[in-house]
């Protein structure tokens, strides 16, 4: 990105992060809550410096529909899939799973509170996130079915047709050969799944139209893609005390990536053509859709 274009990005992250944010310190029980251990623990990881990318991706899709309060009408949705993607990082760096110690430059919630619960967190935000969506006071302007159908979308993302799903393969496939169609599954399962619903769902409740929709959802399709590309390749050449995790671990555990499948600097120039595909993806709409442009190619250069 050029540089209008990169502090233009820097102001609208920094935007929308405070409104998701102020909207998840809202919505959340507070710390003194009884049993207060859960909620300390809950607010700990959900309030651990995350980019807020999947709640941020359904506020700019709505708004590339042409949504104008997307702000506020599609905000219960934007932070429930943060509710979840945050669930499924604690769940990930159990011992079980990923084993790991640090998560965003502080320690993973197991270590601070322990096993359990840590796992009790896990399952109380992707439990949370659904009850947020299913809150008509705070859903009131958006149609029942609409709001039935990215439910229904926002759970195939999360369960096992994707997340877990993905999981699954991930953890299977460890030092073992994998084909790269077997990788393409894990990343567009993994990773990819609940960035395509974050499109989807904020085009879904703002009246996208049928071509809208699906050209969006190739956008979104993309970029989740490229995102666990950029994943794999800064978990070979990250900075890890830029980062806030350690890299490196993706070897250590044989997982499967692209940089191990086919080289970093092939998996720069897949990125790259991936990023292209999603902008083209979106090139009919009007400037509406620049926040969308600008996160496709955020996404691909990132550095954390």
């Amino acid at each position: 990105m050029n540089p209008e274009e990169n502090n233009s990005l820097k102001r609208y992250l920094e935007t929308k992060k405070k409104i998701v944010d102020d909207a998840l310190d809202r919505f959340l029980p507070e710390e003194d809550c009884y049993p207060p251990v859960i909620f300390k623990a809950i607010r700990y990881s959900v309030f651990a410096g995350g980019k807020r990318i999947r709640p941020i991706l359904c506020l700019a899709a709505a708004e590339a529909a042409g949504n104008k309060s997307a702000a506020t009408s599609v905000l219960p949705v934007a932070c429930a899939l943060e509710l979840i993607h945050t669930y499924s990082l604690i769940h990930d760096d159990l011992p079980a799973m990923d084993d790991d110690d640090c998560r965003r430059g502080r320690a993973t919630s197991h270590k601070m509170f322990g096993e359990n619960i840590a796992i009790l967190a896990g399952d109380a935000l992707l439990t949370e996130a659904f009850h947020l969506m299913a809150r008509r006071d705070l859903m009131e302007n958006a149609s029942p079915q609409k709001l039935l159908d990215v439910i229904g979308e926002i759970t195939e993302a999360a369960g096992y047709c994707g997340m877990v799903g993905g999981q699954v393969v991930d953890i299977q496939s460890e030092g073992k050969p994998v084909d790269a169609e077997t990788l393409h599954y894990i990343h567009t399962r993994k990773t990819g799944a609940l960035i395509l619903a974050s499109v989807r769902s904020g085009a879904l409740l703002s009246g996208a139209g049928r071509e809208e929709l699906e050209a969006l959802s190739r956008y979104g399709s993309n970029i989740g893609l490229v995102f666990q590309i950029a994943d794999d390749i800064l978990n070979v050449e990250g900075d890890s005390a830029f980062m806030g995790k350690s890299t490196g671990s993706d070897a250590s555990r044989g997982k499967i990536t692209f940089p191990a499948l086919i080289g970093i600097e092939a998996s720069r120039e897949k990125a790259g053509e991936i990023v292209e595909k999603a902008l083209a993806e979106i090139e009919k709409f009007d400037r509406r859709a620049d926040p969308l442009r600008m996160l496709a190619r955020y996404i691909v250069e990132r550095k954390s």
